[in-house]
């Protein structure tokens, strides 16, 4: 029996499980450790960061009540962190640096998501169906790259965020573009000392 990745929580096995039974695959990163036993291994070209592609099932007694599958476990070594993962997922027809990618594009999703958090600063939707939902973002992200297009094409020295505060206040003045950012001077704004907190980049 051996150890690697995530300590299982039940209602994550329960879950997998599911997707298994309705024909559905999943790919999950194991992190901390939990226990295993393997199967059988398969040969891998490991010049492409592979380090084990394994058949296994998993040993804990309530963990293998919860998911009584088999499961492939890939190990991973990532060249651009130089990080090695683990991956376990149901599927077994797909080539394993394949999952490896698999994971990695559901990984750049999350980072996506977390970027508009961070940047559109989407408080509320005024509409909550697909489509609505769909427009409000597409629009958000639009404004905000028309904006960075505007810093580049001007030579703006504010952040973007310092940007789109300054336009939501002047947006139905009718100041140029240019002036309204003339008139601030952003070399003396609050937050220039070091005993007092920083507002903008």
């Amino acid at each position: 029996m051996e150890s690697c990745g995530r300590l299982y929580h039940p209602l994550e096995d329960r879950r997998n499980h599911l997707f298994h039974q309705h024909a559905a695959f999943f790919v999950t990163r194991a992190k901390v450790s939990f226990a295993f036993r393997r199967l059988y291994s398969q040969p891998v070209d490991k010049s492409t960061g592979l380090k084990s592609n394994q058949t296994v099932v998993l040993a804990g007694f309530y963990a293998k009540k919860d998911y009584p599958e088999k499961l492939r476990r890939i190990r991973y070594l990532d060249t651009e962190t130089e990080k090695i993962f683990v991956f376990l997922t149901n599927n077994f027809t797909l080539p394993p640096l394949t999952i490896a990618h698999l994971f990695k594009g559901r990984w750049r999703i999350e980072l996506f998501f977390k970027w508009i958090k961070q940047h559109l600063r989407i408080k509320a939707f005024y509409g909550t169906s697909p489509n609505a939902v769909k427009i409000q973002v597409w629009i958000a992200i639009s404004v905000y790259v028309l904006v960075a297009i505007l810093k580049k094409r001007l030579g703006l020295e504010p952040s973007l965020y310092t940007i789109l505060q300054v336009l939501s206040v002047t947006l139905l003045e009718k100041t140029p573009i240019l002036s309204a950012f003339r008139e601030i001077d952003y070399n003396n704004e609050p937050g220039g000392h070091d005993n007092k907190l920083l507002l903008f980049d």
